[in-house]
């Protein structure tokens, strides 16, 4: 294994791969049903990642230092064969740790699947515990009942499960208490993650922003926390204990308290689109070298090179002029 560096120093260790641009909600700060609508085009089968293309590329990216995968979408529910790619992946050598991200519509009927093709964790996106809330973010009506049924049958399968909420001033802020109680409770953690500015349709604006600080003086107010250490080197969630025990709540705070100088993620998009910050337009197509028969030794060059040459640090950065830029959608490449 031959490990890798960016130009700032940050290693390559996490592989976010995006195995569908498609998903059967329409939330307002990642797809908005106004500009995904009934007549958007997603990607065609053929211009996808196929299963043997998707495992030859991760054992590439395996053998420059990734060792955790993380499968997205889209909603990679949606894929029937997604038991079949935890499963491959899962085999490579040097994987150490795979999850799937999942808006756990589709996560009553899929646990068991899931957890006999190996997976042992996964993260839920769940907004808000009031239905109209819910609803109307979701952008299909979809009942919190549904998610919380998939929450449950994951665990009871066995599955480790852990819960995001995006905290939108004025839309969800008054269910940062609520959420925290329900998912003590249950014993899952609950990561709170500041409203992001991805993509280019999602209407994001600084004053929509509520600060993981406030987040926790909210919380903190009614169930007292105590601040933990990091698991890990570029860990993104800050975290914190419910005082006297060791449940625990994290912190996305991209937004107010960047982490980009340890960030060691690169992403992979349906159609093998190389994407090293969340928070940019520029891509590398590994499919298309892939394809006209470019060597493993070949891709791994063009890796080494796009990622050496890696200088993102857009939320540290972020201003009026970045927040201009256009960027990649978030439901493109998963968050």
């Amino acid at each position: 294994m031959s490990k890798i560096e960016d130009a700032l120093h940050r290693p390559l260790r996490d592989l976010r791969i995006s195995i569908t641009d498609r998903c059967n909600f329409r939330c307002r700060y990642c797809m908005p049903e106004e500009v995904f609508g009934p007549d958007y085009l997603f990607l065609p089968k053929d211009r996808m990642l196929t299963l043997p293309e998707m495992e030859r590329l991760t054992r590439i990216f395996v053998s420059l230092g990734v060792e955790k995968i993380r499968i997205t979408g889209g909603e990679p529910l949606l894929r029937k064969d997604i038991g079949e790619i935890i499963s491959l992946i899962r085999h490579i050598e040097g994987v150490k740790d795979i999850a799937v991200t999942t808006n756990g519509s589709l996560l009553k009927q899929r646990a068991k699947e899931l957890k006999e093709a190996g997976l042992k964790r996964i993260t839920v996106s769940l907004d808000s515990l009031n239905e109209e809330r819910f609803g109307a973010m979701n952008g299909r009506e979809f009942p919190v009942k549904g998610i919380l049924e998939g929450i449950d049958a994951a665990a009871s399968e066995g599955l480790k499960v852990k819960v995001n909420m995006v905290v939108q001033k004025g839309v969800n802020d008054q269910d940062i208490v609520p959420m925290a109680a329900y998912f003590k409770e249950k014993g899952h953690i609950l990561r709170f993650i500041e409203f992001m500015d991805v993509g280019n349709s999602n209407g994001w604006n600084l004053q929509h922003v509520v600060p993981s600080k406030q987040i926790i003086e909210i919380i903190h107010q009614v169930m007292p926390l105590v601040p933990a250490e990091s698991n890990y080197y570029g860990e993104v969630a800050s975290r914190y204990y419910y005082q006297g025990s060791t449940d625990e709540i994290g912190l996305i705070s991209s937004v107010t308290q960047a982490f980009c100088g340890t960030c060691t993620r690169a992403r992979l998009s349906a159609e093998g689109h190389l994407y090293t910050c969340l928070f940019t337009s520029a891509k590398t197509d590994l499919l298309g070298a892939l394809r006209s028969g470019s060597s493993d030794e070949e891709l791994k060059e063009l890796i080494t090179e796009v990622w050496s040459q890696r200088q993102d640090r857009y939320s540290e950065l972020r201003s009026e002029l970045t927040e201009a830029m256009p960027k990649v959608e978030m439901s493109h490449i998963g968050g």
